[in-house]
């Protein structure tokens, strides 16, 4: 078994898309292990898309995140990751599959609902930066 984590963004909650998102994890038979319902720090938020931080997007990417409630899980089952971000779609909605996650409901590039590890790796670190009472 295989853990992954997600977060679905503040642009989801406030859509109040939390339950049907869920849903469809655990139809595709993934397990949700660990969850919770916060609202990231700066800090977090800028540990969490460091990757991007020379960007000029990186700031507004902070600001996006950091602007409302957000829920993050950490999902289980077999080959998670990938069984995820499937289900997730591309990360841009206008390319997205219908079907996926944000196919169906993301807007545009920067709200596009839900954020999906792209690796085992950067699940146990977006997990430790974001759940950190939670071994994955």
């Amino acid at each position: 078994m295989e853990r992954t984590f997600c977060m679905i963004k503040p642009d989801g909650v406030r859509r109040r898309l939390i339950g049907d998102i869920i849903a469809r994890f655990e139809r595709k038979g993934l397990t949700v292990v660990a969850l919770d319902f916060c609202t990231l720090t700066q800090d977090q938020a800028e540990r969490h898309y460091a990757e991007h931080k020379d960007k000029p997007f990186f700031a507004e990417l902070v600001a996006f995140i950091t602007s409302g409630p957000v829920v993050p899980m950490v999902l289980e089952g077999p080959d998670a990751v990938a069984a995820a971000r499937a289900l997730i779609g591309a990360t841009d909605p206008l390319k997205a599959a219908a079907g996926t996650i944000r196919g169906d409901y993301g807007l545009r590039l920067s709200e596009n609902v839900i954020h999906g590890a792209d690796s085992p790796a950067s699940a146990k670190r977006e997990t430790a930066n974001i759940l950190p009472d939670c071994n994955i």
